[in-house]
């Protein structure tokens, strides 16, 4: 069970709060008029103590502070869980430390609280440059803010990302063309580019099935947009290490990268997920979503988790072909086939290549361009479905 030391080793914390729910979101995020943080401590530093435990000994590659919102934590919540987390593990000597954070929570002050707490990288969730579209993302911060608040992250650390969403409502390609160049001219070392999904059990997601959520862009124009993508971060110098995301050589995320290179992960915080390789085989790891069920889970049972699910090879083996042909270095067939017991199929294999989906080299089996613009089919293909 030793397969996850080729991605590393890494800890997920999830902060379920933000300030607003905005209309697209999916993910795990909660408003809440008070916050009691000193509990919340408690109950993250009894987490990260029973997954320490259980994975004693490893290097610990990666922190990842997500969310909601992280910068809204308090700096003393964020510096006595590193502290924890330093107590708990052996520490990778380029140890990286992400916190997610909204720039109408940024404040310079708050900020060098994180620096000092162990933080060195940012993830700033921009989403758009445009005043317009921002409002009608349901964003609380101006394009003005924004950049004020990026400005104050690279002051603060030496690595900064952030987020933009493309294929909004009503915009043209034109307009893509120069909020990315904009983007670009801002000098972050790494960009995640989403491109806008409806997701059911949104507010977006409502609107569409009434039929109120007009403007969205044909598929033709998504795909231009994303080819444009790629273009202009590539004359940039920030080539897509992943398929939604780029970064100068050397700036990838560290964190995200043991999830697509099929490391293990130990997740804490309501809704976490995590995957963690023990003696008794590959377990998927879930916590509940409901802040106040977690926390009440944590303080009663000293531990946050929903039952554990044992993955069997199989099971592995596809989520790592999954997630590491999302990467541009692609997926090593060796390996796959250690995990499956069974090589990938040659001639889905050989009809991929002729169709200048996917292409080879040694072990290395990595998408195309094109084959990345389709990755689902491809990925579909290779595990015979």
């Amino acid at each position: 069970m030793d397969d996850w030391r080729n991605g590393g080793f890494g800890l997920y914390l999830h902060w379920p709060f933000c300030q607003s729910k905005c209309p697209y979101c999916d993910f795990n995020s909660h408003v809440a008029a008070t916050i009691d943080q000193s509990r919340w401590q408690r109950a993250y530093l009894s987490e990260i103590r029973r997954l320490g435990n259980e994975t004693e000994g490893r290097v610990l590659n990666s922190v990842f502070f997500g969310g909601g919102t992280p910068s809204l934590m308090e700096p003393e919540l964020v510096a006595a869980i590193l502290e924890t987390v330093r107590a708990t593990w052996p520490l990778a000597n380029d140890l990286e430390v992400t916190l997610e954070a909204n720039p109408g929570s940024v404040e310079a002050g708050r900020f060098r609280g994180f620096r000092d707490a162990g933080v060195n990288r940012i993830s700033m969730g921009i989403q758009a440059l445009n005043d317009a579209d921002l409002r009608q993302l349901g964003r609380l911060h101006t394009v003005a803010e924004a950049r004020a608040a990026f400005d104050v992250a690279r002051a603060t650390f030496d690595r900064v990302s952030f987020d933009l969403i493309y294929a909004r409502q009503d915009q043209s390609l034109a307009d893509w063309r120069q909020e990315l160049s904009e983007a670009l001219a801002m000098a972050a070392d790494h960009l995640s580019m989403y491109q806008l999904t409806i997701e059911d059990g949104t507010a977006f997601g409502e609107r569409f099935k009434r039929g109120k959520l007009r403007g969205l862009p044909e598929e033709e124009l998504s795909a231009d947009m994303y080819a444009l993508t790629q273009d202009l971060c590539d004359a940039a110098g920030l080539p897509a290490y992943e398929i939604s995301n780029h970064a100068q050589p050397g700036a990838e995320s560290r964190h995200n990268l043991i999830y697509w290179r099929g490391g293990d992960y130990a997740g804490a915080g309501p809704g976490a997920h995590g995957r963690v390789s023990l003696a008794t085989g590959r377990w998927a790891t879930e916590a509940p979503k409901a802040p106040g069920g977690w926390l009440e889970r944590v303080e009663r049972d000293g531990n946050g988790e929903l039952p554990r699910v044992r993955l069997d090879r199989e099971d592995h083996a596809l989520e790592y072909l999954m997630m590491a042909l999302r990467l541009r270095e692609g997926l090593d067939s060796e390996r796959h086939a250690a995990l499956a017991g069974r090589p990938l199929d040659e001639r889905r294999v050989t009809d991929l290549q002729e169709m200048g989906m996917i292409e080879t080299d040694g072990a290395r089996l990595r998408a195309t361009t094109r084959g990345r613009m389709v990755l689902n089919s491809v990925i579909a293909s290779l595990a015979g479905e």
